[in-house]
């Protein structure tokens, strides 16, 4: 249950920033699917945002009135679009129109820090909660934090918010609002909302070998998406836990740890076997990135999640060889062979995803380090070379060299 609220909501969310894509596009036959099975087998929350491509529009194009009735949806006001005081309201009757709906349900304030929230409540932003909750255009009112420990409780205290959406996952679980910041908010009766509870899959998918023998050691039947889920769940404060999930196999697991897992279920020695992964994967992981795609869309085109994601997988899993399979990942997914061109190398140092970041990385520094890992001299010349002569060849002629 949202405490405020009084909503009794799924302990699993449909986190809607993910959803399968084809050709740059949302993939509708295939996301309609994974949704109506979300929803058909208990999922009752859905969380998309403006920022979030055309998700929303999405959203409103498959949802018939009887299935609306089933969910509650959650979608957020950009900050960093904000202005001026009109802006929240063009935003707001926009998005309601994209949905195909008169009322939100859930209606947070999307990624601030102390600096984003003092700007909009100089712009009345109370007024405008309180404006369209009288005019029901939005029945719960929250935020999602995105700025350092030191000042969400600041910003849990300016206004008497019923929810707020978190980053919380046992990597992870010390930044942004942190532990001792939910036990606050919970404390003032807010509902928890966790995003990211996988690290953008990091969490879910193959790990280091230490850390999967730590698991397999442990139990043996369990994935490393039980592991984490399992972890966040386990937190007697969290309402509601969002996944991005691109296939009925992923909802399905997901389901069934949700369903199996109750706060403060974890015992001592699970609680020590995700401390040690956590250790392992720290050593491990080079750049601190969740791949969230805040920092998206890049002025100059680079795909900066996927560079960093690339990059860091080089290193978790020990991808190397005369050519790694991480360079060949690079050319097929950033370097325009699977798809458009954004290597890091197009990076200009513009700095404006910098203020977008979440984890507040220094993204043009990070991309340097990409830069220099990946596009060695002559870079655009292979690059060439493995668009003409067929990039499954230049595949196979890589892997005979290794």
């Amino acid at each position: 249950m949202v405490n405020k609220t009084g909503d009794e909501i799924s302990a699993l969310g449909f986190g809607a920033m993910r959803l399968p894509q084809k050709n740059g596009k949302i993939d509708r036959k295939n996301a309609k699917k994974l949704i109506f099975h979300a929803i058909e087998n208990g999922v009752n929350f859905i969380d998309t945002a403006y920022l979030y491509g055309d998700s929303e529009t999405f959203l409103g194009e498959i949802l018939t009135d009887e299935l609306k009735s089933k969910v509650k949806i959650c979608t957020k006001l950009p900050a960093i679009n904000v202005r001026k005081y009109e802006d929240m309201e063009k935003i707001l009757d926009e998005q309601l129109k994209r949905l195909n709906i008169g009322c939100v349900d859930y209606y947070l304030i999307h990624a601030v820090d102390l600096k984003n929230m003092n700007r909009l409540l100089k712009r009345d932003l109370i007024k405008f909660i309180e404006k369209a909750k009288s005019d029901g255009k939005i029945r719960h009112i929250g935020f999602s934090y995105h700025g350092p420990k030191e000042e969400f409780s600041s910003i849990v205290d300016c206004y008497d918010w019923e929810m707020v959406m978190v980053q919380y996952n046992y990597f992870d679980e010390n930044v942004q609002a942190s532990v001792e910041g939910i036990e606050y908010a919970a404390s003032k009766g807010l509902g928890i909302l966790v995003m990211e509870p996988l690290k953008g899959g990091i969490l879910a998918g193959n790990m280091p070998k230490e850390a999967e023998d730590v698991f397999r050691k442990a139990n043996p039947n369990k994935s490393n998406a039980e592991w984490a889920l399992e972890w966040v769940l386990n937190n007697r404060n969290v309402s509601c836990v969002l996944s991005g999930m691109n296939s009925l196999e992923q909802i399905d697991e997901n389901l069934a740890i949700a369903d199996r897992t109750s706060p403060m279920s974890m015992t001592f020695e699970d609680l020590q076997t995700v401390e040690l992964v956590k250790r392992v994967i720290r050593n491990s992981l080079k750049i601190n990135c969740s791949t969230c795609g805040y920092c998206m869309p890049c002025p100059q085109g680079v795909n900066i999640p996927e560079c960093m994601k690339i990059y860091n997988e080089k290193f978790l899993f020990n991808k190397k060889g005369i050519v790694s399979q991480s360079l060949m990942d690079y050319y097929q997914y950033v370097g325009g062979i699977m798809g458009s061109v954004g290597n890091a190398g197009k990076c200009n140092g513009c700095g404006k995803c910098l203020r977008k970041c979440p984890q507040k990385l220094n993204i043009v520094e990070e991309l340097e380090k990409v830069k220099k890992e990946f596009e060695f001299p002559g870079f655009k010349y292979t690059l060439s070379f493995a668009k003409h002569i067929g990039f499954p060849i230049y595949k196979f002629i890589i892997r005979l060299l290794n």
